[in-house]
């Protein structure tokens, strides 16, 4: 601990002096210059999504699909397939009625096919029926109405005669109406699959190398994966311009990445501030994107930048304070803060990035679209991984997020925080792969039956089902 105390003050040291000539020149005090990486080199590219804007990309193709297949090979592959039905995908009905009200209530009603399994427990997902889930907009803001009549007390009882039953409520009109009616196809995900890719992206401050463990895992089990730098991020170009990091530049920088190497079917695992690029482009590209990884990723609002942030100071402030703002990352997003978690952090590279970056990036969140109805607006399968000594994301914000999508599974790791997937990278990787793998079973769709007198209260947000929720799995 002595040894780095006397580090941190050295850093902080030789950052201040770099800030203070930040401040009189009026430029940056470094660079963001490409990092080191245990990858080959030749698993890099470098892809110019605009002029002058070059993103660094991880892609790793695996040996399966470079090499020559024979068509007697494909054939007898299919053959084998269509035998064991490993890759025969179930056709789940998708329908749901969306209803937002004047006084901010939003009223979901499922309609067609409901999952619910502990994918940890068993291989195929158990079908149920409808339900109905209300809950209040978070961005909602309390307009003057005419004051409501207020209730007439019940007249006395005389003999047998009932007291008169209070006035009924006047419905109120909703204030929009979304229907969805549609067939998604889901099928396992197996790495022998040549119609599949798995996408990676990263959150604010960190780069490709937080998926270190991932993508070397998956890519030994034959998928495809590509995982880029943010801009400003890794080894990615860094402009020095704000309008460079809005959340809708970065979105149309991952919307280039995934039109480059998108294939038939197509995984995102997004993590913190990825969660939000993931959200958007299966938002927009509903029949390629298949499922939908979201770790510590927060609830399903809108972003809005803080304005009380310590990330809206000078840019040069911020570089004096980037020891301390390292420091409280490692203390904030890992459960432990030991030698092994400092040296993650370092090989992760997160806040090793220009100050003027990260101050962008933290302003530029601003996604007033990103609402409740736009997640509830999502067909895909998702897993919702939550590490549980995570301090940036509370729990009740992923509960939240699972209430609202349609389907959803929440699945908490005890021993992870922020960071759960360098944290517990074998952890990570096994729940993963097992949601890759994971389809739904369709012979219990016929024997669900609604029962709307039955109801249940989760975390404030009545839902009307047949029976009550599988326990959460931890």
């Amino acid at each position: 601990m002595l040894n780095w105390s006397f580090m941190l003050a050295g850093t902080m040291l030789t950052s201040i002096t770099d800030g203070i000539l930040c401040c009189l020149t009026g430029k940056a005090a470094s660079l963001v210059m490409p990092v080191e990486s245990s990858e080959p080199a030749d698993t890099f590219e470098f892809v110019e999504v605009k002029p002058g804007r070059v993103l660094r990309v991880c892609h790793i193709i695996p040996e399966r699909q470079s090499s020559v297949v024979t068509e007697e090979d494909q054939v007898k592959e299919s053959e084998q397939e269509k035998g064991s039905g490993s890759n025969n995908s179930s056709s789940v009905h998708c329908k749901r009625k969306i209803t937002v009200y004047r006084n901010g209530q939003l009223v979901i009603e499922n309609l067609g096919d409901v999952l619910h399994s502990q994918i940890l427990q068993c291989q195929d997902g158990d079908l149920e029926p409808c339900s109905t889930v209300e809950v209040e907009l978070a961005d909602y803001k309390e307009v003057p109405t005419s004051p409501e009549p207020k209730p007439v007390p019940p007249l006395p009882t005389v003999g047998d005669q009932k007291p008169a039953a209070p006035p009924r409520r006047r419905h109120r009109k909703p204030k929009r109406t979304l229907m969805i009616d549609s067939e998604r196809e889901i099928s396992s995900c197996k790495g022998t699959h040549t119609d599949l890719a798995l996408f990676f992206v990263h959150g604010v401050g960190g780069s490709l190398d937080i998926w270190g463990s991932q993508l070397d895992f998956f890519s030994r089990l034959g998928y495809e994966v590509i995982a880029p730098d943010l801009a400003g991020h890794g080894a990615s170009t860094a402009p020095h311009i704000t309008a460079a990091y809005t959340f809708y530049a970065l979105a149309e920088d991952m919307r280039a990445i995934f039109k480059k190497y998108a294939r038939k079917r197509n995984i995102l695992v997004g993590h913190s501030y990825g969660v939000s690029f993931c959200t958007f482009l299966a938002h927009e590209y509903p029949d390629q994107v298949h499922k939908v990884v979201m770790i510590n990723g927060g609830g399903p609002t809108a972003l809005e930048p803080s304005l009380c942030s310590i990330f809206q100071l000078p840019s040069c402030v911020l570089h004096c304070l980037s020891p301390c703002l390292a420091w409280s990352f490692l203390k904030a997003g890992f459960a432990r803060q030991g030698a092994k978690e400092k040296q993650l952090l370092k090989q992760g590279n997160a806040f090793n990035v220009n100050p003027f970056v990260l101050r962008a990036m933290m302003s530029g969140q601003y996604w007033p679209e990103g609402d409740e109805v736009y997640h509830a607006e999502l067909t895909v399968p998702i897993l919702l991984v939550h590490g549980m000594y995570d301090k940036f994301v509370p729990m009740d914000e992923d509960q939240r997020m699972a209430e609202i999508l349609l389907f959803a599974f929440l699945k908490v790791i005890e021993e992870g925080s922020h960071m759960v997937m360098m944290e517990c990278p074998d952890t990570v990787n096994t729940l993963l792969h097992e949601f890759f793998l994971w389809e739904p079973d369709m012979s219990k769709k016929d024997a669900a039956k609604t029962d709307p007198d039955k109801t249940v209260t989760v975390n404030g947000v009545v839902v009307q089902t047949p029976k009550p929720n599988k326990p959460m799995d931890k």
